[in-house]
């Protein structure tokens, strides 16, 4: 691949994928926005260095999912003493109704209880990312996914309904 080639290639993959990305990011590292900027780079370093390699098996769309994915649970581990109450001032953009930033606070301290596959699942489920595309990413086939999605969101209710 040109130089040139590559470096439009990446940018239109940028372009494209950036807010989904930080969003993921986000999620996983519990609302952190600096965090997740961070490690938004990180993961178009990322897709800058394993762009020559990509050989569209996967849609772009899973390919980038992946590698994000990959990229928080690296951080995860490499930072077990992450706070998973760092909800921070991300709710500055939320509307002040009480009860609804409640509830949110609530699903994002669920969310964070989950274990590490679990927790991406979900975000990618939260994310509106299709059963399929889904099962791309964390390599669990369809069926088992969808069982498994099930078990999650039971796991949710039940911390959501025993932290309250």
């Amino acid at each position: 691949m040109s130089s040139a080639k590559h470096q439009e290639q990446f940018q239109h993959f940028y372009n494209e994928y950036q807010a989904m990305v930080y969003t993921l990011c986000l999620g996983y590292m519990k609302g952190d926005k600096d965090l997740a900027k961070d490690l938004t780079q990180e993961v178009f370093i990322q897709v800058w260095r394993a762009l020559p390699k990509f050989r569209q098996e996967a849609s772009p769309k899973t390919w980038i999912y992946r590698i994000c994915v990959n990229t928080c649970l690296l951080h995860i581990r490499n930072n077990k003493k992450f706070d998973a109450q760092a909800i921070d001032e991300q709710h500055a953009n939320m509307p002040h109704q009480t009860e609804s930033r409640d509830k949110y606070e609530e699903l994002y301290r669920a969310i964070g209880a989950l274990n590490d596959v679990d927790r991406i699942i979900i975000m990618l489920v939260l994310d509106e990312m299709k059963y399929e595309e889904i099962a791309a990413v964390t390599g669990i086939k369809e069926g088992n996914l969808r069982v498994k999605i099930h078990r999650i969101k039971q796991r949710l209710n039940e911390l959501m309904n025993n932290h309250g």
